[in-house]
């Protein structure tokens, strides 16, 4: 079983920073591959980022280049680095193992982005 919570969210101006948090529990979560995910109202949520036990990544086209997804596993905790934000960024960011599962949603975190 893992318990998730993120944190770090706010409001920030285009082109501006942000550095998200998610703490886990569980002892499983070294070795789960972890996603960062995101959801704007009326939208399904959709993938962002993902990073292995090993610490590989991968993130999605939208993000790449500007989002860096890292973990400490020292500290059970998944990061999302977001630089360059835009206004199109601005959703409920959550994480969840990957691929997601329903039982492991927590209740995310907001990033305001204005133009």
């Amino acid at each position: 079983q893992v318990q998730l919570v993120e944190s770090g969210g706010g409001s920030v101006q285009a082109g501006g920073s942000l550095r998200l948090s998610c703490a886990a529990s569980g002892s499983t979560f070294n070795i789960r591959t972890m996603g960062w995910y995101r959801q704007v109202p009326g939208k399904q949520r959709e993938w962002v980022a993902l990073i292995s036990s090993g610490g590989g990544t991968n993130a999605a086209d939208s993000v790449k280049g500007r989002f860096t997804i890292s973990r400490d596993n020292a500290k059970n905790t998944v990061y999302l680095q977001m630089n360059s934000l835009k206004p199109e960024d601005t959703a409920v960011y959550y994480c969840n193992v990957y691929p997601a599962l329903r039982e492991y949603w927590g209740r995310g975190t907001q990033v305001t982005v204005s133009s």
